[in-house]
Protein backbone atom coordinates (compact mmCIF):
# COMPACT_ATOMS: atom_id res chain seq x y z
CA UNK A 1 0.00 0.00 0.00
CA UNK A 2 0.98 3.43 -0.62
CA UNK A 3 1.49 5.44 2.41
CA UNK A 4 1.28 9.40 2.05
CA UNK A 5 0.13 10.55 -1.26
CA UNK A 6 -0.38 8.90 -4.03
CA UNK A 7 2.32 9.07 -7.12
CA UNK A 8 0.68 10.45 -9.87
CA UNK A 9 1.68 9.54 -13.57
CA UNK A 10 1.96 11.48 -17.00
CA UNK A 11 -0.63 11.10 -19.34
CA UNK A 12 0.41 9.77 -23.05
CA UNK A 13 -2.44 9.93 -25.45
CA UNK A 14 -1.13 8.26 -28.41
CA UNK A 15 -2.79 9.18 -31.28
CA UNK A 16 -3.14 8.37 -34.96
CA UNK A 17 -2.15 12.10 -36.07
CA UNK A 18 -0.26 13.59 -32.94
CA UNK A 19 1.07 12.25 -29.26
CA UNK A 20 0.25 14.19 -26.65
CA UNK A 21 1.41 14.36 -23.23
CA UNK A 22 0.06 16.19 -20.13
CA UNK A 23 1.27 16.16 -16.43
CA UNK A 24 -0.49 17.69 -13.64
CA UNK A 25 0.25 18.42 -9.74
CA UNK A 26 -2.62 17.81 -7.08
CA UNK A 27 -2.65 21.01 -4.66
CA UNK A 28 -5.22 21.82 -2.22
CA UNK A 29 -6.91 23.64 -4.70
CA UNK A 30 -7.09 20.83 -7.02
CA UNK A 31 -5.34 20.32 -10.00
CA UNK A 32 -2.17 22.39 -11.41
CA UNK A 33 -0.93 21.78 -15.09
CA UNK A 34 2.84 20.81 -14.95
CA UNK A 35 3.94 19.81 -18.11
CA UNK A 36 1.88 19.58 -21.29
CA UNK A 37 3.08 19.21 -25.40
CA UNK A 38 2.18 17.74 -29.23
CA UNK A 39 3.96 17.04 -31.53
CA UNK A 40 2.50 15.40 -34.77
CA UNK A 41 3.51 12.00 -35.94
CA UNK A 42 4.04 11.43 -39.64
CA UNK A 43 0.98 9.91 -41.67
CA UNK A 44 0.05 6.29 -41.26
CA UNK A 45 2.20 5.85 -38.38
CA UNK A 46 -0.73 4.53 -36.51
CA UNK A 47 -4.06 3.33 -38.69
CA UNK A 48 -7.18 1.98 -36.68
CA UNK A 49 -5.25 1.85 -33.61
CA UNK A 50 -2.40 -0.10 -34.57
CA UNK A 51 1.37 0.79 -34.80
CA UNK A 52 2.39 0.29 -38.04
CA UNK A 53 5.57 2.64 -37.60
CA UNK A 54 6.87 1.99 -33.99
CA UNK A 55 10.30 3.93 -34.44
CA UNK A 56 8.79 7.01 -35.83
CA UNK A 57 6.05 6.87 -32.98
CA UNK A 58 9.43 6.12 -30.40
CA UNK A 59 11.05 8.87 -31.88
CA UNK A 60 8.39 11.00 -31.25
CA UNK A 61 7.74 10.25 -27.66
CA UNK A 62 11.18 10.64 -26.94
CA UNK A 63 11.74 14.06 -28.56
CA UNK A 64 8.38 15.38 -26.34
CA UNK A 65 10.25 13.83 -23.53
CA UNK A 66 12.99 15.58 -24.32
CA UNK A 67 11.81 18.72 -25.03
CA UNK A 68 9.72 19.43 -21.80
CA UNK A 69 12.21 17.90 -19.59
CA UNK A 70 10.06 15.68 -17.76
CA UNK A 71 11.16 13.57 -15.05
CA UNK A 72 8.53 11.23 -14.79
CA UNK A 73 8.77 7.54 -16.32
CA UNK A 74 5.33 6.24 -14.73
CA UNK A 75 2.85 6.78 -17.91
CA UNK A 76 -0.83 5.76 -18.46
CA UNK A 77 -1.64 5.78 -22.16
CA UNK A 78 -4.67 4.08 -23.67
CA UNK A 79 -6.23 2.75 -27.10
CA UNK A 80 -9.73 2.64 -28.60
CA UNK A 81 -10.69 1.31 -32.26
CA UNK A 82 -12.04 -2.04 -33.31
CA UNK A 83 -9.36 -4.04 -30.70
CA UNK A 84 -11.52 -3.05 -28.01
CA UNK A 85 -14.78 -3.86 -26.94
CA UNK A 86 -16.94 -2.01 -24.08
CA UNK A 87 -19.83 -4.21 -23.13
CA UNK A 88 -22.77 -3.43 -19.98
CA UNK A 89 -23.74 -6.74 -19.24
CA UNK A 90 -26.11 -8.34 -16.59
CA UNK A 91 -25.32 -11.07 -14.02
CA UNK A 92 -26.65 -12.92 -11.49
CA UNK A 93 -25.73 -10.62 -7.84
CA UNK A 94 -21.98 -12.28 -7.09
CA UNK A 95 -19.09 -10.86 -5.08
CA UNK A 96 -15.69 -9.54 -6.83
CA UNK A 97 -13.68 -12.69 -6.08
CA UNK A 98 -16.60 -14.57 -7.88
CA UNK A 99 -16.91 -12.45 -10.27
CA UNK A 100 -13.24 -12.62 -11.44
CA UNK A 101 -13.04 -16.65 -11.07
CA UNK A 102 -16.38 -16.57 -13.54
CA UNK A 103 -15.36 -14.08 -16.15
CA UNK A 104 -13.55 -15.45 -18.43
CA UNK A 105 -16.51 -17.48 -19.36
CA UNK A 106 -19.27 -15.55 -18.99
CA UNK A 107 -16.98 -13.23 -21.39
CA UNK A 108 -17.04 -15.96 -24.39
CA UNK A 109 -20.94 -15.32 -25.05
CA UNK A 110 -20.10 -11.05 -25.61
CA UNK A 111 -16.49 -10.77 -27.01
CA UNK A 112 -16.18 -11.62 -30.89
CA UNK A 113 -12.52 -12.38 -30.68
CA UNK A 114 -10.88 -15.85 -29.52
CA UNK A 115 -10.89 -15.33 -25.32
CA UNK A 116 -6.86 -16.10 -25.00
CA UNK A 117 -6.15 -13.27 -27.32
CA UNK A 118 -7.27 -10.50 -25.57
CA UNK A 119 -6.82 -8.94 -22.02
CA UNK A 120 -9.72 -8.54 -19.43
CA UNK A 121 -11.36 -6.10 -17.27
CA UNK A 122 -14.28 -5.81 -15.06
CA UNK A 123 -16.11 -3.68 -12.68
CA UNK A 124 -19.38 -4.21 -11.07
CA UNK A 125 -21.68 -0.91 -11.03
CA UNK A 126 -24.63 -1.76 -9.16
CA UNK A 127 -27.40 -4.05 -8.87
CA UNK A 128 -30.23 -3.52 -11.82
CA UNK A 129 -32.51 -1.99 -10.95
CA UNK A 130 -35.69 -3.75 -12.67
CA UNK A 131 -34.45 -7.24 -11.80
CA UNK A 132 -34.01 -8.87 -8.53
CA UNK A 133 -31.06 -10.72 -7.79
CA UNK A 134 -29.14 -9.71 -10.84
CA UNK A 135 -26.11 -7.08 -10.93
CA UNK A 136 -24.83 -4.47 -13.78
CA UNK A 137 -21.41 -5.37 -14.92
CA UNK A 138 -18.63 -3.43 -16.60
CA UNK A 139 -17.04 -5.69 -19.51
CA UNK A 140 -13.98 -4.18 -21.42
CA UNK A 141 -11.98 -6.69 -23.41
CA UNK A 142 -8.63 -4.76 -25.64
CA UNK A 143 -6.26 -7.28 -27.81
CA UNK A 144 -3.41 -8.21 -26.16
CA UNK A 145 -1.13 -7.52 -29.61
CA UNK A 146 -2.45 -3.90 -29.55
CA UNK A 147 -1.61 -3.40 -25.52
CA UNK A 148 1.82 -5.27 -26.02
CA UNK A 149 2.89 -2.60 -28.70
CA UNK A 150 1.79 0.23 -26.99
CA UNK A 151 4.09 -0.82 -24.15
CA UNK A 152 7.02 -1.98 -26.38
CA UNK A 153 6.84 1.97 -27.48
CA UNK A 154 6.99 3.44 -23.87
CA UNK A 155 9.23 1.18 -22.71
CA UNK A 156 11.36 1.66 -25.80
CA UNK A 157 11.12 5.26 -25.13
CA UNK A 158 12.29 4.43 -21.54
CA UNK A 159 8.88 4.86 -19.63
CA UNK A 160 7.12 2.92 -17.11
CA UNK A 161 3.71 2.07 -18.38
CA UNK A 162 1.70 1.76 -15.23
CA UNK A 163 -2.31 1.95 -16.60
CA UNK A 164 -3.17 0.95 -19.33
CA UNK A 165 -6.58 2.70 -20.29
CA UNK A 166 -9.50 3.06 -22.90
CA UNK A 167 -10.21 6.38 -24.37
CA UNK A 168 -14.24 6.82 -23.99
CA UNK A 169 -13.29 6.68 -20.17
CA UNK A 170 -10.33 9.10 -20.20
CA UNK A 171 -12.49 11.79 -21.56
CA UNK A 172 -14.70 10.73 -18.91
CA UNK A 173 -12.48 11.40 -16.09
CA UNK A 174 -11.55 14.85 -17.60
CA UNK A 175 -14.56 16.03 -18.13
CA UNK A 176 -15.79 14.80 -14.30
CA UNK A 177 -12.71 16.51 -13.37
CA UNK A 178 -13.82 19.86 -15.12
CA UNK A 179 -17.09 19.69 -15.22
CA UNK A 180 -18.50 17.77 -12.25
CA UNK A 181 -21.52 15.80 -11.85
CA UNK A 182 -25.35 17.37 -12.19
CA UNK A 183 -27.84 15.26 -10.62
CA UNK A 184 -30.34 13.82 -13.41
CA UNK A 185 -28.11 15.26 -16.41
CA UNK A 186 -27.52 12.82 -19.52
CA UNK A 187 -24.70 14.44 -21.68
CA UNK A 188 -22.74 12.99 -24.91
CA UNK A 189 -19.10 13.45 -24.91
CA UNK A 190 -17.42 12.84 -28.53
CA UNK A 191 -13.78 12.64 -28.58
CA UNK A 192 -13.24 13.28 -32.50
CA UNK A 193 -9.82 12.36 -33.33
CA UNK A 194 -8.10 11.61 -36.78
CA UNK A 195 -9.52 8.47 -37.76
CA UNK A 196 -12.31 7.07 -34.55
CA UNK A 197 -14.96 9.21 -32.61
CA UNK A 198 -14.86 7.75 -28.88
CA UNK A 199 -19.02 7.87 -27.81
CA UNK A 200 -19.45 8.05 -23.83
CA UNK A 201 -22.67 8.59 -22.55
CA UNK A 202 -22.93 9.68 -18.80
CA UNK A 203 -25.81 10.05 -16.85
CA UNK A 204 -25.42 11.01 -13.56
CA UNK A 205 -21.86 10.87 -14.21
CA UNK A 206 -22.40 7.50 -15.09
CA UNK A 207 -21.30 5.82 -17.90
CA UNK A 208 -24.19 3.89 -19.88
CA UNK A 209 -23.22 3.58 -23.41
CA UNK A 210 -20.11 3.65 -25.16
CA UNK A 211 -18.99 2.90 -28.77
CA UNK A 212 -16.00 4.10 -30.92
CA UNK A 213 -17.33 4.98 -34.41
CA UNK A 214 -14.67 4.46 -37.50
CA UNK A 215 -14.28 7.93 -39.21
CA UNK A 216 -12.76 11.58 -38.23
CA UNK A 217 -11.12 14.56 -38.95
CA UNK A 218 -8.90 12.56 -41.43
CA UNK A 219 -12.52 12.54 -43.50
CA UNK A 220 -12.23 16.25 -44.09
CA UNK A 221 -8.73 16.36 -45.10
CA UNK A 222 -9.23 13.28 -48.09
CA UNK A 223 -12.39 15.07 -49.39
CA UNK A 224 -10.73 18.77 -49.57
CA UNK A 225 -7.46 16.65 -51.04
CA UNK A 226 -9.35 14.96 -53.69
CA UNK A 227 -11.94 17.52 -54.43
CA UNK A 228 -9.80 20.63 -55.18
CA UNK A 229 -6.91 18.51 -55.77
CA UNK A 230 -4.45 19.41 -53.15
CA UNK A 231 -1.11 18.14 -50.89
CA UNK A 232 -1.95 16.89 -47.85
CA UNK A 233 -0.32 20.11 -46.07
CA UNK A 234 -2.78 22.16 -48.00
CA UNK A 235 -5.75 19.79 -47.27
CA UNK A 236 -5.10 20.51 -43.54
CA UNK A 237 -4.74 24.17 -43.31
CA UNK A 238 -7.84 24.67 -45.17
CA UNK A 239 -9.60 22.34 -43.04
CA UNK A 240 -8.75 24.12 -39.68
CA UNK A 241 -9.57 27.81 -41.92
CA UNK A 242 -6.41 28.28 -43.32
CA UNK A 243 -5.70 29.42 -46.88
CA UNK A 244 -3.69 28.19 -49.79
CA UNK A 245 0.08 30.40 -50.44
CA UNK A 246 1.31 31.08 -53.33
CA UNK A 247 -1.89 30.20 -55.68
CA UNK A 248 -3.34 32.94 -57.75
CA UNK A 249 -6.15 35.24 -56.32
CA UNK A 250 -8.98 34.00 -58.32
CA UNK A 251 -8.25 30.24 -57.29
CA UNK A 252 -8.01 31.34 -54.01
CA UNK A 253 -11.27 33.69 -54.60
CA UNK A 254 -13.35 30.37 -54.91
CA UNK A 255 -11.73 27.80 -52.54
CA UNK A 256 -13.37 28.87 -49.30
CA UNK A 257 -17.06 28.58 -50.63
CA UNK A 258 -15.84 25.03 -51.84
CA UNK A 259 -14.07 24.09 -48.58
CA UNK A 260 -17.26 25.38 -47.14
CA UNK A 261 -19.64 23.25 -48.60
CA UNK A 262 -16.87 19.71 -48.22
CA UNK A 263 -16.76 20.68 -44.82
CA UNK A 264 -20.47 21.16 -44.72
CA UNK A 265 -21.08 17.86 -46.48
CA UNK A 266 -18.77 15.82 -43.92
CA UNK A 267 -19.73 17.16 -40.96
CA UNK A 268 -23.43 16.24 -41.69
CA UNK A 269 -22.37 12.53 -42.53
CA UNK A 270 -20.27 12.91 -38.92
CA UNK A 271 -24.00 14.13 -37.48
CA UNK A 272 -25.54 11.21 -38.74
CA UNK A 273 -23.25 8.66 -37.15
CA UNK A 274 -23.07 10.33 -33.90
CA UNK A 275 -27.00 10.11 -33.99
CA UNK A 276 -26.89 6.92 -34.74
CA UNK A 277 -24.91 6.01 -31.64
CA UNK A 278 -27.97 8.18 -29.72
CA UNK A 279 -30.36 6.16 -31.59
CA UNK A 280 -28.35 3.04 -30.10
CA UNK A 281 -28.56 4.59 -26.87
CA UNK A 282 -32.38 5.60 -27.20
CA UNK A 283 -33.43 1.82 -27.78
CA UNK A 284 -32.21 0.79 -23.88
CA UNK A 285 -32.96 4.36 -22.36
CA UNK A 286 -36.07 5.83 -23.77
CA UNK A 287 -36.90 8.06 -21.08
CA UNK A 288 -33.07 9.96 -20.89
CA UNK A 289 -33.15 13.44 -22.50
CA UNK A 290 -29.63 14.20 -23.27
CA UNK A 291 -29.03 17.88 -21.86
CA UNK A 292 -25.48 18.56 -24.28
CA UNK A 293 -23.20 16.94 -26.68
CA UNK A 294 -19.63 18.13 -25.54
CA UNK A 295 -16.80 17.53 -28.28
CA UNK A 296 -13.41 16.89 -28.02
CA UNK A 297 -10.24 16.13 -29.79
CA UNK A 298 -8.30 17.78 -32.50
CA UNK A 299 -11.22 17.60 -35.40
CA UNK A 300 -13.57 19.29 -33.15
CA UNK A 301 -11.86 22.49 -34.02
CA UNK A 302 -13.08 22.15 -37.68
CA UNK A 303 -14.80 25.07 -38.71
CA UNK A 304 -19.19 24.82 -38.40
CA UNK A 305 -18.59 21.49 -37.08
CA UNK A 306 -20.35 21.79 -33.64
CA UNK A 307 -22.96 24.27 -35.43
CA UNK A 308 -24.22 21.24 -37.75
CA UNK A 309 -24.27 18.54 -35.10
CA UNK A 310 -26.45 20.80 -32.76
CA UNK A 311 -28.93 21.40 -35.59
CA UNK A 312 -29.11 18.18 -37.39
CA UNK A 313 -29.78 16.44 -33.36
CA UNK A 314 -31.43 19.56 -32.04
CA UNK A 315 -29.37 19.06 -28.84
CA UNK A 316 -26.95 22.15 -27.59
CA UNK A 317 -23.50 21.11 -28.80
CA UNK A 318 -20.39 23.07 -27.00
CA UNK A 319 -16.49 22.12 -27.59
CA UNK A 320 -15.18 21.53 -24.13
CA UNK A 321 -12.08 22.83 -22.36
CA UNK A 322 -9.89 20.35 -21.43
CA UNK A 323 -8.08 22.47 -18.89
CA UNK A 324 -11.33 24.35 -17.66
CA UNK A 325 -10.73 23.98 -13.59
CA UNK A 326 -7.07 23.28 -14.01
CA UNK A 327 -4.69 25.90 -12.31
CA UNK A 328 -2.45 27.08 -15.05
CA UNK A 329 0.69 29.15 -14.25
CA UNK A 330 0.63 32.09 -17.19
CA UNK A 331 3.94 32.44 -17.09
CA UNK A 332 5.27 29.01 -17.74
CA UNK A 333 2.64 28.41 -20.52
CA UNK A 334 1.63 30.37 -23.60
CA UNK A 335 -2.07 31.08 -22.56
CA UNK A 336 -3.57 31.90 -26.09
CA UNK A 337 -2.08 28.24 -27.10
CA UNK A 338 -3.30 26.67 -24.57
CA UNK A 339 -7.23 27.67 -25.24
CA UNK A 340 -6.40 26.85 -29.15
CA UNK A 341 -5.60 22.94 -28.34
CA UNK A 342 -7.30 22.11 -24.89
CA UNK A 343 -10.10 20.04 -26.72
CA UNK A 344 -6.91 18.01 -28.44
CA UNK A 345 -5.77 17.69 -24.89
CA UNK A 346 -8.76 15.56 -23.61
CA UNK A 347 -7.48 11.89 -23.51
CA UNK A 348 -4.11 13.24 -22.05
CA UNK A 349 -5.62 14.91 -19.26
CA UNK A 350 -7.85 12.19 -18.52
CA UNK A 351 -4.94 10.02 -18.21
CA UNK A 352 -3.05 12.03 -16.37
CA UNK A 353 -5.57 11.84 -13.32
CA UNK A 354 -4.78 8.06 -12.76
CA UNK A 355 -2.50 7.04 -10.12
CA UNK A 356 0.24 4.14 -9.61
CA UNK A 357 -1.75 0.95 -8.22
CA UNK A 358 -5.15 2.41 -10.12
CA UNK A 359 -6.90 -0.92 -11.48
Amino acid sequence: MLLGKKKGLLGLDIGSSSVKAVELQQTKKGYQLKHFRILPLPPEAIVDGAIMNSSAVVDAVSELISMEKIKTKEVATSISGHSVIIKKIKLPQMTEEELEESIQWEAEQYIPFDITDVNLDVQILGSDEQNVGQMEVLLVAAKKDIINDHMAILMEAGLNPQVMDVDAFAIENMFEANYGVKEGETVVLANIGANIININILKNGVSTFTRDISMGGSQFTEEIQKQLNVSHEEAESLKLGGDLGGHSETTEAVIPQEVGSIIRSVSETMAVEIQRSLDFFAATAADDKISTIYLMGGSSKVPGLPNVIASKLGITTEIADAFRSIQINERSFDMAHIREVSPTAAVAVGLSMRYVGDK
